[in-house]
């Protein structure tokens, strides 16, 4: 079994998308936990707030068919093969982590949404504050402690 971190986000019937994202993707895991849902600004773009948060799931699932199995959940809820990033969606479904490994090919892992985003880097220290990301050398709870975020985002109650 590996463990796999992944980014989950919702700004277009979020209250909707956001379970059902969630749903499925329990469905590829042996067992599953998630982050509490942040609600976040879009980043780049003008558009309604996001819903966001990370899941970590145990899979049997290699890397290729997590990634597959992602978009055609991404698809399933309504989002375009051709979508563009900084834009309003149904549904964004991202690995961040797969286990230990480092990638440079798609997907790029540990993905930079890790260092980039506030509504990535909180849910994570939220689920693993003690994880180490490979290739680095501080857990979660230290970037999260030392990050500045430049956008709002709040638990959502």
């Amino acid at each position: 079994m590996i463990t796999a971190y992944i980014s989950i986000g919702s700004n277009v019937e979020r209250e909707h998308y956001l379970p059902a994202g969630v749903a499925a993707v329990a469905k590829l895991a042996t067992t599953w936990r998630m982050s509490r849902v942040f609600e976040a600004e879009p980043v780049g773009f003008e558009g309604d707030n996001f819903f966001n948060g990370v899941i970590e799931i145990k899979t049997s699932l290699s890397l290729v068919t997590l990634q597959q199995s992602l978009k055609a959940i991404e698809r399933q809820l309504g989002r375009p093969d051709n979508a563009v990033k900084n834009q309003s969606r149904t549904i964004d479904l991202d690995i961040l982590l797969y286990g230990d490994v480092i990638n440079e090919a798609s997907p790029t892992l540990p993905r930079s949404d890790l260092y980039k985003f506030a509504f990535v880097l909180w849910p994570m220290s939220e689920l693993c504050p003690e994880l180490v990301i490979p290739g680095q050398q501080q857990t979660i709870a230290q970037l999260w402690q030392k990050f500045s975020p430049q956008q709002s985002l709040w638990p959502v109650e």
